[in-house]
């Protein structure tokens, strides 16, 4: 049961949450023809008063860039301020998750981009943990990521989900929790929503941008931490037999944060995850606010 915010952003106007509803013939409901973000925010613990938005730029400058792939010319700045003030009208008291999507908006049946409206929303609902923070199960899926020359993957174009969806399928009723999907190469590509990371012998190694991977603000976050802790960090191909070997192995996203993979298949890893700890607390004091050194990385909005 998800406790959505009573607020939504929806036809260029704040309306309830409730009333915010597309026609069963929306182009993009039959085609996949948008393009979603996905932000935390939280309630400033040194500060109820005011809510915290982490690296709220970077998300509105991808969802500006993947709304391009879909013809539709949506600013960052835009987008940043209709968040702000969707923060504003629902004034949330816990945990939460943000939601924008654009989309082609059209009732038509032809699948295309161009000659069709386009439109953007946002709701949000209250978000604590998306996977376990003791650390979750995953398997291999059978299922592929797909290939950049056939979708633009460096946008979060929202029939690209299929994938995931069928991969988190397959992971939850073969008996784990996630899915890691390989790519065409036969290497490491991400989860069914998230970024890969290893550790191997002190070194952070996560598969690089032409691993066909969605370009990550919290994995991208955390190879700048991990350069600032002194951590060596890699980006490069990762074969399946070598996650098996791997000292620790965490995934990344907005929604799970850092979150431990406790087995791959029948191969267990071990609960001591020192370099994943010590990302994840660094990580949590950032997005609470409690180090200067990334102040920038968080936008406040006081409440009235």
């Amino acid at each position: 049961m998800h406790n959505f915010l009573p607020i939504a952003y929806f036809q260029n106007q704040f309306v309830p949450f409730t009333d915010a509803k597309i026609s069963v013939a929306t182009h993009a409901l039959h085609y996949g023809t948008a393009a979603f973000g996905g932000l935390r925010g939280i309630p400033d613990p040194q500060n109820p008063k005011q809510i915290l938005l982490f690296r709220l730029d970077r998300h509105c400058q991808r969802l500006s860039s993947s709304a391009r792939f879909l013809h539709f010319d949506l600013p960052a700045d835009k987008i940043q301020q209709i968040i702000t003030d969707f923060v504003l009208k629902n004034q949330p008291t816990t945990s939460f998750y943000i939601r924008p999507l654009v989309y082609t908006s059209d009732l038509g049946i032809s699948p295309r981009l161009h000659s069709v409206e386009k439109d953007f929303f946002v709701y949000g609902l209250e978000l604590g943990d998306y996977l376990s923070p003791q650390g979750v199960t995953c398997r291999i899926s059978s299922w592929y990521r797909q290939e950049d020359r056939s979708l633009p993957l460096r946008g979060k174009i929202s029939g690209a989900y299929i994938t995931s969806s069928l991969a988190k399928t397959e992971a939850v009723e073969s008996g784990f929790d996630e899915a890691i999907l390989m790519n065409s190469q036969g290497k490491v590509s991400e989860a069914s929503g998230m970024n890969v990371f290893i550790v191997r012998n002190g070194t952070l190694v996560t598969p690089g941008f032409e691993q066909d991977i969605l370009e990550g603000i919290t994995r991208n976050s955390i190879l700048t931490i991990a350069k600032d802790l002194g951590i060596p960090t890699v980006e490069r191909a990762i074969d399946k037999s070598e996650l098996f070997i791997a000292d620790e192995v965490f995934l990344s996203g907005t929604a799970a944060r850092i979150t431990p993979v406790s087995r791959i298949e029948n191969y267990q890893f071990s609960s001591d995850r020192p370099i994943t700890e010590k990302l994840r607390d660094k990580l949590t004091a950032i997005t609470e606010n409690r180090d200067p050194q990334y102040k920038d990385w968080v936008f406040t909005i006081p409440l009235n």
